[in-house]
């Protein structure tokens, strides 16, 4: 019953957020192709945000065992959470058309190259809430991101992580147990250097 209520939640949020982004893609991107940011939280401090609907659930807690999974990866290979065992992760959930994603995602990169032997990134696409998966392949291409991402066609992972707003990021220890608090919004370079040096 939970399940289903959370599912219903995160289906209504990625309904409405692809509504507006419908609606205000010709305003999203400049004449030279660059995403323009909106800051609507009134505070010019705000990195980003998320949209997440009231009464959503508050995810999983520090201390339990992060759910396994297996999905395919845009590579058409297979990643399993289990295979990752005794590496630390960073698991983002995010979408292409999720402004805030698209604003971590270079963050991301450069964490990777950096710091990608200690610690391992895998971003999961929203993959049901997108137009295509040729839209997510061409954005990852472009973008030039090498971090492993793998596609939640069913959205099955997001609702067992209860990833209701994009981004959100757990991260998970060599042990398979989240070790840190979620983070709901995008992450700055510094935050992914702190998580990664608190976890074991």
């Amino acid at each position: 019953m939970i399940k289903q209520i959370g599912a219903g939640l995160f289906l209504m949020v990625l309904i409405g957020v692809v509504v507006f982004n419908v609606f205000s893609e010709d305003q999203g991107e400049s004449s030279e192709g660059e995403v323009v940011e909106y800051n609507v939280t009134g505070d010019s401090s705000q990195e980003g945000t998320s949209i997440t609907p009231p009464n959503a659930p508050d995810g999983l807690e520090v201390g339990e065992k992060a759910p396994d999974f297996t999905l395919e990866t845009l590579a058409g290979e297979t990643l399993s959470l289990s295979d990752l065992r005794g590496q630390k992760v960073i698991l983002n959930f995010w979408a292409t058309w999720c402004p805030p994603c698209r604003e971590e995602m270079p963050r991301m990169e450069k964490f990777q190259q950096e710091y990608g032997d200690e610690i391992q990134i895998v971003a999961v696409n929203a993959t049901g809430s997108e137009s295509s998966i040729k839209k997510v392949r061409n954005y990852i291409e472009e973008g030039g991101y090498t971090f492993p991402v793998v596609l939640d066609k069913e959205l099955n992972v997001n609702n067992d992580y209860q990833a209701i707003a994009l981004p959100t990021t757990y991260f998970i220890g060599t042990d398979g147990v989240i070790q840190q608090p979620r983070k709901v919004g995008p992450m700055t370079y510094d935050f992914m250097v702190k998580m990664k040096n608190a976890l074991n």
